[in-house]
């Protein structure tokens, strides 16, 4: 970033955690900052028999999983279950799990686990964890080479989307007279306000304030949304509005058309600091 003045500046004005991949976030008003993301974030993940990844794409019910994280348990929740305790420093037996084309060791969390997810979501399930030792990391092509090391994200440490792009969205959706949605629909990880819609897009390196020392955060890709947003996290169930309101404008020529929305970003600063509400994020424009 230049040393003269930045020529965008905001504050995070929402943060979240999903620690288990596909199923319902955590709002949080700080959390700790790994070189992988948000501690906890997609820590853990579903599979199926072939310890292949189940998500929302196939199974929309993974968004009425609500997990409550605390000092030493997370706690889950659903529509007609007893609630599930997972100890946060316990596993149960080695596992070898896929996501997406990426095949990692991790941890099952055992048999009582896997019958919860198995009774809720209708076929046989099993919940793992992320090993700590297995350096999976985002495609070089977009970091410029950085190694970007993350859980069972998609392919990101960090999503992040501004305020204002949901706004627009919201908008366009009422315009055509559908009832606006909440940001939980697109899963960021930081939401940034103070910005312009879609300011995300086209800015650089994001630099952070904090006392602690330098946080810097970089928006890498723009993020190809996926059928997740059409399904309402309060019902778990799908409808096409906000996807069809998406394909009349957010068609990214970066991604040959893709619809995007939002910016996968990863960790060049600033590991074992503290992201909170309220900190400033300022940042260049990219120009080409």
């Amino acid at each position: 970033m230049s040393s003269s003045s930045p020529d965008v500046t905001g504050r995070i004005a929402r943060l979240f955690v999903y620690p288990i991949k596909s199923c319902a976030g955590v709002e949080v008003q700080q959390a700790l900052l790994l070189e992988t993301g948000l501690e906890w974030d997609r820590a853990w993940m579903v599979v199926d028999e072939a310890g292949e990844c189940v998500t929302q794409r196939t199974l929309a019910r993974m968004a009425l999983i609500r997990p409550q994280l605390k000092s030493a348990e997370m706690v889950l929740r659903a529509p007609g279950m007893l609630a599930l305790h997972v100890a946060l420093d316990a596993v149960e037996q080695p596992a070898r799990v896929k996501v997406w084309d990426d095949v990692v060791d991790a941890w099952d969390m055992g048999a009582l686990a896997a019958q919860w997810f198995s009774d809720f979501l209708g076929q046989k399930l099993r919940l793992v964890r992320f090993d700590p030792e297995v350096r999976r990391l985002s495609s070089p092509q977009w970091t410029g080479g950085v190694e970007a090391p993350m859980q069972f994200n998609d392919a990101f440490a960090l999503l992040v989307i501004s305020d204002a792009a949901l706004d627009d969205l919201n908008t366009r959706l009422q315009a055509a007279h559908d009832a606006p949605v909440g940001i939980e629909r697109f899963r960021p990880n930081l939401v940034l306000s103070g910005v312009h819609a879609h300011d995300e897009d086209r800015i650089g390196e994001m630099q952070v304030a904090s006392e602690q020392g330098p946080i810097r955060l970089k928006p890498v890709k723009p993020c190809v949304r996926c059928p997740i947003p059409n399904i309402d996290p309060a019902s778990g169930i799908p409808s096409p509005e906000v996807g069809d309101t998406l394909q009349t404008y957010r068609q990214d020529p970066r991604m040959n058309g893709g619809i995007t929305f939002g910016m996968n970003a990863i960790v060049l600063a600033g590991a074992g600091q503290v992201l909170r509400v309220g900190q400033s994020v300022a940042a260049d424009y990219l120009f080409d």
